[in-house]
């Protein structure tokens, strides 16, 4: 069942003549449930890409229908409730709010969209995210991998259709970006979530179903990953 269909995406910055061109005709389908690794040099495109697939920047022309909403077609408050509700972020820097505690950093999509928190799932996902006793904490009495955690259960907790990462490890060791991976891929599998992920890391890229490759603003490569 397709979840995500981008057509003819460009993304031009900047005046006509001296301007750039970001992205130019990307086209392509993602299944609900699937696990793609978008790859490529800086530059390429992959962060502009990204960004226009969640909300936060407009394309100058084509479209982005997510689980057939088209996106780019709502007004400014349509697309903003619509981040919130179906797709979940997670940042190379976690971009967590440093006054907010662990708790009040994951529900904030929740209590944004003046929805209240099922304390169950949230116990739930905190456990699992290995945050249980971290709870009151501030960002900055985290770790990195800690804090990327949380970045994590911000973008699950309103069980968005589709979760969208950039480079997630970035920022961490190798042990930290392994277990951000997996945690990832656990969620993947049991809440059968739609995961795209931006990474320079091919072995990151290796456990996807699926790796788009993008180089000067076109898609180079597009691969499914045969086990």
């Amino acid at each position: 069942m397709e979840l995500l269909r981008v057509e003819n995406l460009c993304k031009h910055y900047g005046g006509r003549e001296t301007g750039t061109d970001a992205l130019k005709g990307v086209s392509f389908t993602v299944e609900k449930g699937e696990f793609v690794a978008i790859v490529g040099p800086s530059g390429s495109g992959k962060s502009t890409l990204l960004h226009i697939l969640g909300g936060v920047d407009r394309p100058t022309s084509g479209r982005v229908l997510v689980d057939g909403a088209d996106v780019y077609q709502m007004d400014e408050n349509a697309l903003a409730i619509f981040r919130r509700r179906q797709i979940g972020l997670i940042y190379q820097f976690y971009n967590l709010i440093p006054v907010l505690n662990v708790e009040e950093n994951i529900t904030l999509p929740l209590l944004l969209d003046g929805r209240k928190v099922d304390p169950f799932r949230l116990q739930n996902l905190v456990e699992k995210l290995g945050l249980g006793e971290r709870l009151g904490h501030l960002p900055s009495q985290l770790s990195g991998g800690q804090q990327q955690r949380v970045s994590i259960g911000r973008a699950l907790i309103a069980s968005p259709a589709l979760v969208l990462a950039d480079e997630p490890t970035g920022n961490l060791d190798s042990k930290n970006s392994g277990e951000i991976i997996g945690l990832l891929r656990d969620f993947h599998r049991t809440l059968d979530q739609t995961l795209l992920i931006i990474t320079h890391d091919e072995r990151i890229a290796l456990q996807a179903d699926r790796i788009i490759a993008i180089e000067d603003g076109q898609i180079a490569q597009d691969e499914v990953i045969r086990r």
